[in-house]
């Protein structure tokens, strides 16, 4: 029996996307506004999900404290409040959501090991989101 549970997370960024091996003109012409040089900034909303068996003794997929308190220690603390240019998994990479979306999958699929990690969807606006899973795509699902 596998039961799936899905958490969202809040957390304030911002990031330039910009593309060092094109022109102004076509990074502009690529980005739009987003290409400000000064930036603009987003509050991200990252949803989580995972699946495991549902635990006899506690009746939950996994501990929500611990799944919580990993996410505010190593998502929250690493991209909350941050310029994502600075960061280093965009040194070589432009900083959009689907990229960012990418970095937070890999990163909680290997801290947070002990469940199955399903999906993580980060909503950048209330028009976009962004999924990213090794696995099928969810979006027929639902």
């Amino acid at each position: 029996m596998k039961a799936y549970l899905s958490r969202r997370y809040r957390l304030s960024a911002s990031h330039r996307l910009h593309n060092e091996a094109y022109s102004s003109a076509e990074n502009r012409a690529v980005y739009g506004k987003c290409n400000n040089p000064h930036g603009h900034g987003h509050n991200y909303v990252v949803e989580i999900t995972v699946s495991g068996p549902v635990d006899p003794l506690t009746g939950m997929v996994c501990n929500l404290a611990e799944l919580d308190g990993f996410v505010r220690r190593v998502i929250g603390e690493r991209f909350d409040h941050k310029n994502l240019n600075q960061d280093s998994a965009f040194e070589q990479k432009v900083p959009t959501t689907e990229n960012l979306c990418i970095e937070i999958y890999k990163i909680v699929k290997i801290g947070f090991a002990h469940v199955m990690l399903e999906c993580v969807r980060v909503e950048e606006t209330s028009n976009n989101f962004f999924e990213y899973s090794e696995m099928a795509p969810r979006l027929l699902e639902r």
